[in-house]
């Protein structure tokens, strides 16, 4: 049995485990640890050079760390700041000033020792968990703040993680103009696939396939497009260019912008955390990150905005009325009390923070329930259909819905995502506190603040100069024909300075391809053109719905593409970036239609597309990018071994 020692930022809370050297002399070094305008930071790496023992600062910037006596340098790392090496020599306590750099991302590290042979390792839950994976090597030492063994070794084979539901995605498949000649589909401005296939790709794993939604790791990513002119609350741009993984396919790209409100204009907000306390959550990497996550979030509200929190595990309760955002101790003081324990009647967690919302309304403000959990409902309601339509229900009074899943081992994607499609709202995966910050820091206003609702798009193809056309990736998302223009029909959302990226591969017409099947010409049917273009004048025409979020009739905005084309190098960062994450997720799923990419062409052309990348998020992917390539080739190696044996 081998063991996985996770290291996670709330593990502070756990005393450290001594450890002595062979002199048998340990000492105490107590710190803080500011940024440059002397705010404290949580969850700062802290760990003695050359030691494996490590901490990690809490929520006030402190820390406290035992060390052997010979032990002379510290090293403080932190997402977004230049590590700093200091030196203890003499000292008990210190102040580290951080100054900011380069963001990488903090991730859930996996250490795994053979039975026997695991240390003592101050701040670390030790759980026993079977691995049947990749070496972790792929990304050793290369995460700031944390540490990567780079010499385990495993057999073949995924992560026994049988527990964990994806659904089966299907991918798109070439259609012609002449038979399908529109494309119909919600938006989707999800990103919880990306942060689920980081976290096994950290781990040294290859992601199940249906964990791999393309269209949600394009949508990881903020796009530089301009913000709407006029008074609608969303802009299309489109760019058409060259295909990188089969030189002779083009590929669109159709990109959105939500229009950016200043966080002090935004509404007032009426949030309800709906937080999952059962005993499945019961670990380091759910519920601590739980609260610890949460706390981020309350210290973004303001006076204005108020907070309840309803909790469920075997049954539900209210543990804080609908309280200000300006009483934040209240806040942090309700979410430190909470532990995990019992079942999951995940239903009745659910109808009462809806009743919770509802008592609480805010006309005109932002209403929303955010759901934590691992999505292991097992008590009450708990069948997909049974959860849909009570989300369904609930969604008429106005309440938006954010679905936040944590943790891994039992984690339910399938579920978490089905509810936030029928709750008007997002969904996330939260592995770290990094990501956090991302959903509400960062997008603070895209996560919780609806400016567009029941969004859709419908794009029809000219046949005089389009062959076959394939959307990748919103396989879940698509839509029938006939549900662009009716406003009874339910999609996606988007938020306050939200962007949403989707991509057609087009075969031009004339060019030959395997992928476009064809039958025998019909004997009843006779071929009619129709419409204004004329031969090749125009590549398609985009059509764009959307409802005010507190409207019942949608608008139409229409933007034609005309039938240009740039060389691939030529093209936006943003077609660039976009292309390159895209054939990333093909790859991972190993799609028949990766072309001639490899993952060196993913990282070259990424590397090539990073941009100003405010926050770290792409110079990640690349490590991401990197890590997997190492995975394969061990893979490689492992099986080129086994077949000289």
């Amino acid at each position: 049995m081998k063991y996985l020692l996770i290291s996670l930022a709330m593990l502070f809370f756990i005393r450290p485990i001594q450890q002595f050297t062979s002199t048998g002399i340990d000492r105490t070094i107590k710190g803080l640890v500011l940024d440059s305008n002397n705010d404290p930071l949580i969850g700062a790496s802290v760990q003695g050079k050359g030691e494996t023992k490590g901490t990690v600062t809490d929520f006030n910037g402190h820390f406290n760390i035992t060390l052997p006596d010979n032990c002379k340098f510290i090293v403080v790392a932190y997402t977004g700041y230049v590590s700093q090496e200091i030196n203890i020599k003499e000292k008990d306590s210190i102040t580290v000033v951080m100054k900011e750099g380069i963001i990488m991302n903090e991730t859930v590290i996996t250490d795994l020792r053979k039975s026997g042979e695991e240390k003592s390792m101050s701040n670390t839950i030790m759980q026993e968990v079977q691995y049947y994976s990749m070496p972790v090597s792929a990304l050793a030492g290369r995460v700031a703040g944390a540490s990567i063994s780079p010499k385990s070794k495993y057999k073949n084979g995924d992560a026994d993680f049988n527990t964990e539901d994806y659904d089966l995605i299907s991918e798109n498949k070439f259609h012609t103009p002449k038979d399908a000649p529109l494309s119909t589909f919600s938006i989707d401005v999800d990103a919880a696939s990306y942060a689920n296939v980081r976290r096994f790709l950290t781990n040294g794993q290859e992601p199940p396939k249906d964990a791999v939604r393309i269209e949600e790791l394009v949508n990881y990513f903020d796009y530089d497009y301009p913000q709407p002119k006029g008074n609608d609350p969303i802009a299309i741009i489109t760019e058409v260019g060259d295909c990188p993984w089969d030189q002779t396919h083009k590929l669109v790209h159709i990109g959105l912008q939500g229009k950016t409100i200043p966080t002090a204009d935004l509404p007032a907000s009426n949030l309800v955390f709906l937080l999952d306390v059962s005993g499945s959550m019961d670990e380091a990497n759910k519920l601590p990150l739980v609260i610890q996550s949460f706390k981020i979030l309350a210290e973004q509200l303001r006076e204005k905005d108020r907070v309840a929190i309803v909790v469920y595990a075997g049954s539900s309760g209210l543990v804080l009325p609908s309280t200000s955002g300006a009483n934040k101790a209240n806040i942090y003081e309700a979410l430190e009390q909470l532990h995990a324990g019992g079942s999951t009647a995940g239903a009745e967690g659910i109808e009462l923070a809806y009743q919770t919302a509802r008592e609480n309304f805010i006309k005109g403000g932002n209403n929303r329930v955010i759901l934590a959990t691992d999505g292991d409902f097992n008590v009450g309601v708990s069948s997909d259909a049974e959860l849909i339509r009570l989300i369904e229900k609930e969604r008429t009074s106005g309440v938006f819905l954010t679905v936040l899943g944590f943790g891994m081992g039992n984690y339910k994607d399938n579920k978490m995502e089905k509810l936030a499609d029928s709750g008007n709202g997002n969904h996330g995966y939260v592995d770290n506190l990094s990501e956090a910050r991302k959903v509400f820091v960062h997008e603070f206003g895209g996560t919780l603040f609806t400016i567009a609702k029941d969004v859709k798009i419908q794009v029809e193809f000219n046949p005089e100069v389009v062959g076959g056309y394939r959307l990748i990736g919103y396989e879940n998302r698509m839509l029938e024909n006939e549900d662009f223009n009716d406003d009874q029909k339910d999609a996606g959302e988007m938020g306050s300075g939200h962007t949403v990226t989707a991509l057609y591969e087009i075969i031009p017409a004339g060019v030959k391809s395997d992928f476009l099947k064809t039958v025998d010409d019909l004997k009843y049917q006779k071929s009619k053109k129709t419409g204004s273009a004329s031969s090749a004048d125009e590549w398609l025409t985009v059509k764009f719905r959307y409802k005010d979020p507190d409207g019942n009739t949608s608008k139409l905005l229409e933007n034609v593409v005309p039938y240009e084309t740039k060389s691939f190098d030529t093209t936006s960062e943003n077609f660039r970036w976009s292309a390159a994450v895209a054939s990333f997720g093909m790859l991972l799923r190993d799609s028949e239609f990766e072309g001639n990419s490899s993952y060196a062409d993913v990282e070259k052309w990424a590397g090539g597309a990073v941009g100003r990348d405010e926050h770290g998020y792409r110079k990640e992917f690349l490590e991401l990018v990197r890590g997997m390539r190492e995975i394969v080739a061990d893979k490689d190696n492992d099986e080129t071994t086994e077949r000289t044996h």
